[in-house]
């Protein structure tokens, strides 16, 4: 093997490892607004109990959990093509911590609307 072979071979690992990041992320978003869609389709079908605050709970659960899967396939598709741009351009690597950081705190956010709803519900 030359030098140009072990160089194709290097890229298309770091392209595949880059596609296999890519589709976590919308594995990640298919989880989420699946589980918004999941729990305001079971508030309003399965439902025993009629309480406003639920309700409002609920749908903003399944609007927040819509939003942030819009927002994660938005982030991940960026940060998809800006490394791969780097790959290309053999540039050192630069972890996200811009997105994991966000995503996070969009995840807090949509653990604090679980526990809200369960908090309300009980009483």
């Amino acid at each position: 093997m030359d030098n140009k072979d072990n160089n194709q071979i290097k890229y298309a690992q770091q392209h595949l490892a880059n596609e296999r990041t890519y589709l976590a992320w919308v594995r990640t978003v298919i989880a989420i607004v699946g589980i918004g869609f999941l729990n305001t389709s079971l508030h309003f079908t399965i439902g025993a109990e009629r309480n406003q605050t639920i309700d409002v709970i609920s749908i903003a659960l399944g609007v927040f959990a819509c939003i942030l899967g819009f927002s994660i396939t938005i982030l991940a598709t960026f940060a998809y093509f800006n490394r791969k741009k780097k790959i290309m351009k053999e540039e050192t690597f630069l972890p996200s911590t811009l997105q994991v950081t966000l995503v996070s705190a969009l995840m807090v956010i949509i653990i604090v609307f679980i526990v809200m709803y369960f908090l309300y519900l009980e009483s």
